[in-house]
C-alpha cells in the first residue's frame, strides 16, 4: 500500500474532518491531498485540499455530517488554526454507491 506524503497539519485536519463524519475510518478513503506552504506579513501555514471516498452503505449521510456547518466549525487540532475550510464543488455520488468530497482549507501556526 503506498501512503501519501503528509504534513503534520495536513495529517492532523484529515483526522478531525473523519472524526466530523461519524463513519468508522475505514470507510473514508483519502484519494488526493495537496498542501503548499502559504504565509502573510505576520503568519505562516499551509494550504490544502483534501479528496475523500466515503464508501456506501450510508456514504451520503456521512459524507453530508462531515461538511455540514464547515466554515463556521471550531477545530480543536494543537498548535494549529483552521482559518478558513470550505467545500469545493458538491459531493458526487459513485455508481458503486460511494460518494467524493473534496475539501480545501487554509491552517497557520498557533505559535
Amino acid at each position: 500500500m503506498n501512503r501519501m506524503a503528509m504534513s503534520r497539519a495536513a495529517t492532523a485536519l484529515m483526522r478531525a474532518l473523519i472524526a466530523r463524519s461519524g463513519a468508522p475510518r475505514d470507510r473514508i478513503l483519502l484519494s488526493d491531498a495537496r498542501s503548499t506552504d502559504w504565509q502573510s506579513l505576520t503568519f505562516t501555514g499551509e494550504r490544502h485540499q483534501l479528496h475523500f471516498r466515503v464508501c456506501a452503505p450510508h456514504s451520503e449521510a456521512f459524507a453530508r455530517k462531515m461538511c455540514a456547518g464547515l466554515e463556521d466549525a471550531e477545530f480543536s487540532i494543537p498548535g494549529l488554526i483552521v482559518a478558513d475550510i470550505a467545500v469545493i464543488g458538491r459531493p458526487r455520488t459513485g455508481l458503486d454507491g460511494s460518494t467524493s468530497v473534496a475539501i480545501e482549507a487554509l491552517t497557520i501556526a498557533a505559535d
